[in-house]
């Protein structure tokens, strides 16, 4: 286990990468009643996790490009549906990166700040 892995609250990498580890923080803003009828999902280079809104921590590669996505997903009214996605592929560099992820009725965004 690596010193971000070991942190609390951290989600460890848990696919196969021996090099160096950066921390990655994800921020899940609700919009208007979303956060009551949707759970959102985070996916670190195709591997998903359910999580819940506001930030949350990752440790993710420092030595290569990363995908990470997040969507919304209900079984609320008629089955279920999925929300549009919001998409982003971080490129190799060794500091922290924060993103800032939002939903609306129409779509999503996600992208680096701070």
């Amino acid at each position: 286990m690596s010193d971000l892995a070991s942190r609390p609250g951290v989600i460890p990498y848990v696919d196969n990468h021996d090099g160096p580890r950066r921390l990655l923080t994800v921020e899940i803003r609700p919009f208007g009643t979303l956060a009551r009828i949707y759970v959102p999902f985070v996916s670190i280079d195709g591997r998903q996790y359910v999580v819940s809104w506001g930030a949350l921590m990752f440790e993710v590669p420092a030595d290569r490009n990363v995908h990470v996505s997040a969507h919304l997903s209900t079984n609320y009214g008629d089955g279920v549906s999925a929300s549009p996605y919001a998409s982003i592929v971080l490129a190799p560099h060794h500091g922290p990166v924060r993103l800032d992820t939002q939903f609306t009725s129409t779509g999503g965004s996600m992208f680096p700040v701070g």
